[in-house]
């Protein structure tokens, strides 16, 4: 039981630094605010919660070869839940994981999301952008990840992985959200 609390506290605090790392990162793009905290729904959490086995069932083993990308993919789908929430939620928390996928299903997810989700126009300045930013931000998580030097492929490198997707797509929503104008007040 006491080892149970100090791998979840362990998890937690890798989290909380994740997040905190990644959030620098896109005030300093100026893509999230400076001040106050996040955009935020639970709605999306839940969401996340909901479809997370299925993220990690395609990402997983998208990790030895391409690891970017098995945790950016998260972000580009925080990002169009983000979107379907603005648009109508009601309806949108119906929608599927998988219908986010490309013609390629995973291996384009984000340039469907981009592309058709939320009508960026192919090689914009928004869409290179974004791309960018997203690289950049999978790329510290990726560095994080590694500087954890948990063993590869046991029970705590998944645990590890499966709340770096969690941050990114939580990321990858706040951004959206801070896009369509969002903002959370103090209560």
């Amino acid at each position: 039981m006491e080892d149970e609390a100090l791998i979840k506290a362990y998890l937690q605090q890798y989290e909380d630094k994740l997040q905190e790392a990644l959030v620098a990162v896109c005030k300093q793009a100026k893509v999230l605010p400076l001040e106050g905290p996040l955009p935020f729904t639970d709605d999306l959490l839940d969401k996340w919660n909901e479809i997370a086995p299925e993220y990690m069932a395609d990402a997983v083993p998208q990790i030895a070869e391409y690891p970017e990308v098995s945790v950016a993919w998260a972000a580009y789908l925080g990002m169009a839940f983000a979107n379907v929430w603005h648009q109508d939620w009601t309806q949108g928390k119906k929608r599927p994981y998988n219908s986010f996928y490309g013609p390629r299903a995973f291996d384009d997810m984000d340039e469907y999301i981009l592309f058709e989700e939320l009508g960026i126009q192919k090689g914009s300045e928004p869409h290179q952008f974004i791309e960018s930013l997203i690289l950049k931000l999978s790329s510290l998580a990726v560095t994080l990840i590694r500087r954890e030097q948990v063993e590869p492929q046991s029970i705590m490198a998944f645990h590890v992985f499966a709340r770096t997707t969690k941050v990114m797509f939580l990321i990858g929503a706040a951004i959206r959200l801070a896009q369509l104008g969002y903002t959370m007040e103090h209560c």
